[in-house]
């Protein structure tokens, strides 16, 4: 049995060596044709469609997906369908980038001079370049293949890595170009708890109710309804609308394990000072951040230093930001 887990791993060990090995390569092997390609898509009006067939058309739908997302217009075209009716989706600016690791199928040798006859830029990212595709690109992205991990050189492994790491190079560069930040990734990746950290904020889960308040004459028993009411574990004291001060379950508990006369005691006699504050724009994930480095569970929450309210933990994590 370990002789056989011994052999398994071995050829695990080698697909990936192959794969990494080809990736190093490829660094190498990068010339001027790549930044060509993205001035190029920097430059155009139009959308960058991807077009591929088989594995290679499974990695352009993937490519796809990540331009998409990070700031780059562009769409997935089937290149057997595209021949079939689907070359109707391009419009008058597109950009097209077609895959191929032989750039000789029939479906290719089909697509490319009716792409070319429509007036588009061709960009070929393929492994052979003496093939059809890179003959009639306008630019060639090679990806330098020397062989698959398959044992028999069939399967596309080694080329399908190059060609998405190729990918994931081009949608980095073309972020890095336009300056693409983190509130713009927050605009298309909208749902999920990647994209509730990068755009809700305080205000947007403070609760209507959740401003509880007394004045710093109010007695414990007001202080303790307030806090019970609002169900918040804490209460803001307030005079002619400045914050004071906070008063917290903690403090009632270590209130009462004192010697305080519960009839004379006032919100004044127990309350921290300068409690942690934090601004209602601010994002939520920051609150969270500030909770973590004080450890504490709640926040006042602020809008140009009027109180607002008070922010939990909880709150945050409901909001499945974590």
């Amino acid at each position: 049995m370990a002789k056989k887990q011994s052999v398994i791993l071995a050829s695990a060990q080698r697909t990936l060596r192959l794969e990494g090995n080809a990736l190093l390569q490829q660094v190498d092997a990068m010339d001027a044709s790549f930044e060509k390609v993205v001035q190029l898509l920097l430059k155009s009006k139009g959308r960058l469609v991807v077009t591929g067939i088989g594995k290679s058309g499974n990695i352009a739908q993937k490519i796809v997906a990540t331009l998409v997302s990070t700031g780059q217009p562009a769409l997935f075209m089937h290149a057997a369908d595209a021949i079939h009716g689907d070359l109707g989706t391009l419009q008058k600016k597109d950009v097209v980038l077609c895959i191929s690791k032989s750039g000789d199928s029939p479906e290719i040798k089909v697509l490319v001079p009716l792409v070319k006859s429509m007036g588009h830029v061709l960009v070929g990212m393929v492994s052979n370049k003496r093939s059809f595709l890179a003959n009639h690109s306008d630019f060639v992205l090679h990806t330098l293949v020397d062989g698959e991990a398959c044992p028999n050189n069939l399967a596309p492994t080694v080329s399908t890595t190059l060609q998405l790491a190729m990918g994931d190079a081009l949608a980095v560069a073309l972020m890095e170009q336009r300056g693409f930040s983190s509130v713009d990734f927050a605009r298309v990746h909208p749902g999920g708890a990647l994209g509730k950290k990068l755009y809700t904020r305080v205000s947007d889960i403070l609760g209507s109710d959740a401003a509880p308040h007394v004045s710093p004459s109010s007695p414990i028993k007001k202080v303790i309804l307030e806090i019970s009411a609002k169900r918040l574990g804490a209460t803001a004291v307030i005079e002619k609308g400045k914050l004071l001060g906070v008063v917290t379950d903690g403090d009632i508990r270590r209130m009462l394990a004192g010697r305080f006369d519960m009839n004379k005691t006032k919100a004044s006699d127990i309350m921290g000072l300068a409690p942690k504050t934090i601004e209602s724009g601010a994002l939520a994930v920051e609150a969270f951040q500030l909770m973590e480095k004080h450890n504490i569970t709640i926040l006042i929450v602020t809008n140009n230093g009027k109180y607002k309210g008070i922010i939990h933990l909880h709150d945050i994590l409901k909001e499945g930001i974590f």
